[in-house]
């Protein structure tokens, strides 16, 4: 028996941005695949050959479900061979599951399918009032689209832009124009009581950063201080740092720090208590404090104002006018580029605007889950996916209610596998060794790079689904679900790497 452990990442630095983090509770390994899927194959199986039974899963998988006293009744898997159209595996394949982050597989296959690789987002620059002696003399409307990818760089280009065009100082107001979307109310501690966490921010037409701001802790052991920086810097911000200093081993330094926020009608006080151990040296925490408007309220305030403009007015809200002027527009990348961030680094307020963008785009706007879910299930009806037990509530897998069976993600797998979106899509999973929620992964094995896959862990849940090249050069879709109390811990990460490994070196 051999298996490879995995670990997991809480936070994950992505495509050369310092300050762009990610934030998920993911493990994930799955292997790359080149080539391509025949017609035939993705629609019609083939010789059943080398598989496991309805009931039985391989001898690897269910020692360690034994040793770990866990139910053999709470994995389902399913593998089927590309090219050849092989099954390999199902057991308990048609058993809907809680997928977790592996659900994204689904909104981001759709976007690519509706809007195309080359899709962008914008942000506009509105005013009604004139310019004179590189003075505005009204109000600043920003207009946003759900840009899921707006960030601090991006909105300061932005700014720049207005800047070159001849404007100094803003007599108005800056007015926030988010009709593309539906205003949602979501409580951002109802999934797990952490409504700080970025993961939990809810979706908005106009969004900076995904909403987070990065504090970070630097000690200072010779002043016994500690110094807390916040980026980007909001000017309706306050922190107030009531951390103490202490010596010993970094450990659980996270647990150890506390945060609350007291909101007003402008400003966010932001207290940190607790202890921070001076060993742990310079570290990152990315948290929520502030509403959407009042946050990009804030990072507006604080990069004009760097760039040497002039502002004093307030923070409205209103649809831009008629006869407003365009005065600048911003692009986001392609949507190619945007879906490898979902799905390499399990990006969940970007996974939200990706379906609210897809509501408004096809169906019209504003845009609201329910009408990116009409999108979904109308798109795999079009195509004959028919998956009567999906729940796919928000898109993320950020759910409890999230429900799909092994054998349907497979099916969408090969499916996407004979797309001509194929090269994008695959594209996105992350690669064993290599980068995303893989990149500490099998870095010394014979599995590095050959890895593309999404995972997924919650509570309770552990999920893989992607593309296999196995041993023998033979390219496989696997999918591995397990639901159980403790399935997310190691024990349920033990179980998984035994079937992938099975599934590498099976004969």
């Amino acid at each position: 028996m051999y298996f490879v452990p995995v670990g997991r990442r809480s936070i994950i630095r992505c495509l050369g941005y310092p300050h762009l983090m990610v934030f998920t509770r993911k493990s994930c390994f799955i292997f790359a695949v080149l080539g391509w899927l025949s017609p035939a194959a993705a629609s019609e199986p083939g010789p059943v050959h080398e598989s496991v039974s309805s009931d039985q899963l391989p001898e690897p998988v269910v020692q360690i479900l034994q040793r770990y006293r866990m139910s053999l009744s709470s994995v389902s898997v399913y593998a089927r061979e590309i090219g050849s159209g092989s099954l390999i595996a199902a057991v308990g394949a048609s058993t809907p599951r809680n997928p977790a982050s592996v659900i994204k597989l689904l909104p981001t296959l759709v976007a690519l399918e509706e809007l195309g690789a080359a899709y962008t987002w914008k942000t506009e620059v509105y005013a009604t009032a004139r310019i004179e002696h590189g003075q505005l003399e009204g109000d600043l409307y920003l207009k946003g689209y759900g840009d899921p990818y707006f960030l601090t760089e991006h909105f300061w280009r932005l700014l720049h832009g207005l800047r070159s065009a001849g404007i100094d100082s803003i007599r108005g107001d800056l007015v926030l124009d988010r009709s593309f979307f539906e205003p949602e109310p979501v409580d951002p501690a109802k999934f797990d009581g952490q409504p700080y966490r970025v993961y939990n921010a809810t979706p908005n037409a106009l969004v900076v950063n995904f909403q987070a701001v990065n504090f970070r802790f630097e000690p200072d052991p010779a002043q016994r201080s500690l110094r807390i920086i916040a980026d980007p810097r909001l000017a309706n911000v306050e922190i107030h740092n009531n951390i103490r200093l202490s010596k010993g081993r970094c450990r659980n330094w996270r647990r150890r720090l506390k945060i609350r926020v007291d909101q007003t009608a402008d400003n966010a006080d932001v207290y940190f208590s607790g202890r921070y151990t001076e060993s742990c040296k310079t570290r990152e925490l990315f948290r929520v404090v502030n509403d959407p408007a009042r946050h990009v309220f804030g990072v507006f305030k604080t990069l004009w104002a760097e760039q040497g403009g002039r502002f004093s007015g307030d923070l409205r809200e209103e649809m831009v006018p008629a006869d407003a002027r365009l005065l600048y527009t911003a692009y986001s990348p392609p949507l190619g580029n945007v879906v490898r961030s979902i799905n390499k680094y399990s990006n969940n307020i970007m996974a939200r605007q990706l379906l609210l963008t897809l509501g408004a785009e096809v169906v019209g706007p504003p845009g609201n889950t329910a009408k990116g879910l009409q999108v979904v299930q109308l798109w795999l009806e079009r195509r004959n996916l028919r998956f009567p037990e999906l729940v796919l509530e928000n898109g993320t897998g950020l759910s409890r209610q999230a429900r799909l069976s092994a054998a349907h993600l497979g099916e969408l797998l090969l499916w996407a596998y004979n797309s001509p979106n194929m090269p994008e899509f695959v594209s996105s999973l992350p690669i064993s060794g290599v980068d995303g929620t893989l990149q500490g992964h099998y870095t010394n094995s014979d599995l590095k790079g050959r890895l593309h896959a999404k995972t997924g862990t919650i509570d309770n849940v552990r999920a893989l689904a992607g593309y296999l090249l196995d041993a023998k050069g033979r390219r496989v879709v696997l999918v591995y679900l397990q639901n159980q109390p403790g399935a997310h811990l190691r024990s349920g990460e033990r179980v998984q790497d035994a079937f992938v490994m099975w599934l590498y070196r099976r004969p």
